[in-house]
């Protein structure tokens, strides 16, 4: 089987505890179809001393100030030529043959834009935490985040063609949930594929931004969601947004209000979301209920 070439950029900014745990994860990878470009921001604390360490196997690099990872990974990206694209973050891992799954599903499937895999958590040396159940996304149990919405970045390629009708680039003005608003936009053209396969790994860590700070990082997620909606929907959200607000100034009721709104979401966002699965030596496809 022909496997794509993969296009894999990894954003950093003084990430030298982590960022020798990132490079062996992705080499030893073997894939073979692979261009890996690493965007620095012009650390001071060794990481570009271990970039020049591993530079033999890297694409390329760069190290020069920028305005953040999302503007890092515009610049990463400009460089590529891959038909996949992705990135892993600096105190993020692979799992061991996770470019073999993704770039056999894209082969194995033409007609897939994006995928992600089980999320995988890592604790702070790098070590397997967690490896949560099978979760499926339809675009409006994403945006409605019944009952959650988020979708594991470090597990998560998608095809150039994609990338380029979604507006082939990151907001580079955001510092949080850049991920997030592209996702948004992913969505506005394709679903998204589950495999049920460990594809990627996020450390929880002291300096993660989603962690040191869940409020603000959730709250620009839904402001997001809501301009999606609202763009989307139009009056009827406008509406929704109006009445939802004042059924919850009243006590008597918006227990009550606020129950049957979560069933009604629920089944709203219960539309059955593809699934592809290990058969044998290939993959197969199902669709199945959204619980996420």
């Amino acid at each position: 089987m022909m496997l794509p070439r993969i296009s894999l950029v990894t954003p950093v900014f003084n990430s030298a505890k982590y960022i020798e745990q990132t490079f062996e994860s992705v080499f030893s990878q073997k894939y073979l179809n692979l261009e890996y470009f690493v965007m620095d921001g012009g650390s001071t604390d060794g990481t570009v001393e271990i970039i020049r360490k591993y530079e033999s196997r890297i694409t390329g690099w760069v190290s020069e100030p920028d305005r953040g990872m999302y503007d890092a990974l515009n610049k990463g990206f400009a460089r590529t030529t891959g038909e996949v694209m992705g990135w892993i973050s600096a105190t993020d891992t692979l799992r061991a043959g996770g470019l073999a799954i993704v770039g056999s599903v894209f082969s194995q499937f033409p007609e897939v834009e994006w995928i992600t895999g089980r999320r995988t958590c890592l604790n702070e040396e790098g070590e397997v935490q967690r490896v949560d159940p099978l979760m499926t996304w339809s675009r409006y149990s994403f945006l409605c985040g019944v009952p959650m919405r988020y979708i594991q970045q470090e597990s998560t390629y998608w095809r150039r063609s994609l990338w380029e009708r979604a507006g082939g680039c990151m907001d580079g003005a955001r510092r949080s949930a850049g991920d997030f608003e592209l996702w948004v936009r992913f969505f506005r053209h394709a679903p998204l594929h589950t495999v049920d396969a460990l594809i990627g790994g996020f450390r929880e860590h002291t300096g993660s931004d989603s962690l040191s700070d869940p409020d603000r990082v959730n709250g620009l997620c839904q402001q997001t969601a809501e301009k999606e909606l609202r763009q989307q929907l139009g009056s009827v959200f406008a509406a929704y947004k109006w009445f939802d607000t004042a059924i919850g100034r009243v006590p008597k009721v918006r227990a009550g209000w606020y129950f049957g709104k979560a069933l009604a979401l629920k089944g709203l966002c219960s539309i059955p979301a593809p699934v592809i699965e290990r058969e044998g030596d290939t993959w197969k496809m199902r669709l199945a209920r959204s619980r996420a």
